[in-house]
């Protein structure tokens, strides 16, 4: 098998009248979304348990463990996994959500571009596996997909030879900034383009997820970054490695983009009742905390349990500012009328820990 050869965007063959039907429904779907999100009024804080879902189920797709409880669990209440490839995973899922936030930082002041890749790329392999394998730079190897231990005679895929992929992502880094027929057909075509360069000797699968949502940010297509597709693509997690390998096969950007386009129409909808049922939910607690505290500090309560919905009281009191004694009051009238559940006793210098379990469950469906 010789290295794939990549072909020069924009593509000027594409079979438009193929996957036409999926074009409107998918824009539909996406502005629908969209909609939802604009009601939000600062999503990064009360959507911000969905971005962490988005990394578990990235990094899922590459094969790690960690649970969206057990992230959770390590961030707000401390508690580390005795086994360190959990350990190693969880920080893995940690560095796609700090690389997610950097790169939001930097579109505010400059377009999507190979500088943010290398940023980003950086980030998330930062004390995780592959962070001795040119941490954001692109190869300089030829690497291969393939089985674990076998040569690259037998392997299933060879990227692009390492001297070509400044010239692959250059001319990729061009399309970004084209004026494609559709977005989100360009958004298949761009996702597709960079899984198959290749470029990183390790991170390109969660690399290549994370620029989804960039690009519809910024192509103006979402309000906010958070358009988050990983779930379906771990669902049907055959099909959409099935699909990419046809490009390289066949050059099937047809079954690629009428793929792509169905996922964004299913994980739209599942994105909206999400949004929609968490907006819901924190209308509802706002008005209940306030009720059953009688405190200026409810809506700081409610802020710090959508933050962060697994938490100790001590990383309740640094994410909400709310002093101690009161704080210890809240926690203890919440627990109380079951708002939040106390989920392990403390114990020694071990600190008891509570759960929003509503908004757990809102994520995890």
């Amino acid at each position: 098998m010789r290295p794939y050869q990549p072909e020069k965007l924009p593509l000027k063959n594409l079979d438009w009248a193929a996957f036409v039907r999926y074009i409107g429904p998918a824009n539909r779907a996406i502005a629908r979304y969209d909609g939802m999100l604009q009601a939000v009024l600062n999503p990064e804080l009360l959507l911000s348990p969905l971005m962490v879902q988005e990394a578990v189920m990235s990094s899922q797709i590459e094969g790690t463990q960690a649970t969206l409880e057990e992230v959770m669990a390590f961030e707000g209440a401390g508690q580390s996994p005795k086994e360190e490839s959990k350990r190693n995973d969880i920080q893995e899922i940690i560095n796609y959500r700090s690389a997610m936030r950097a790169a939001i930082d930097e579109m505010n002041k400059r377009p999507v571009n190979l500088n943010l890749l290398h940023k980003m790329h950086y980030i998330l392999l930062d004390s995780v596996r592959g962070r001795d394998k040119a941490r954001g730079e692109f190869r300089k190897t030829q690497n291969y997909i393939g089985k674990p231990g076998t040569p690259i005679e037998q392997a299933k895929f060879i990227p692009p030879d390492p001297l070509t992929v400044m010239e692959h992502m250059s001319n990729l880094e061009k399309y970004v900034h084209y004026e494609e027929q559709d977005a989100l057909v360009q958004l298949a075509v761009i996702h597709a383009q960079f899984e198959l360069i290749h470029p990183y000797v390790d991170g390109n699968g969660r690399l290549g997820r994370i620029i989804i949502p960039l690009i519809l940010y910024g192509k103006k297509v979402l309000s906010s970054p958070m358009f988050y597709l990983s779930a379906y693509l771990e669902t049907h997690r055959e099909e959409y490695y099935e699909r990419l390998n046809a490009i390289s096969r066949e050059r099937d950007w047809t079954g690629w983009i009428t793929f792509f386009l169905k996922a964004v129409i299913e994980q739209a909808k599942i994105n909206t009742d999400k949004v929609r049922s968490i907006l819901d939910l924190y209308e509802v607690k706002k008005s209940r905390v306030a009720e059953l505290t009688s405190s200026k500090y409810a809506i700081q309560t409610v802020d710090a349990l959508f933050r962060m919905p697994s938490f100790t009281a001590s990383r309740f009191i640094e994410n909400s500012r709310i002093p101690k004694r009161t704080a210890m009051r809240i926690l203890q009238v919440l627990t109380e009328k079951a708002v939040i559940d106390a989920v392990s006793e403390g114990a020694g210098r071990t600190p008891g820990v509570y759960q929003f379990k509503k908004l757990m469950r809102i994520i995890q469906i």
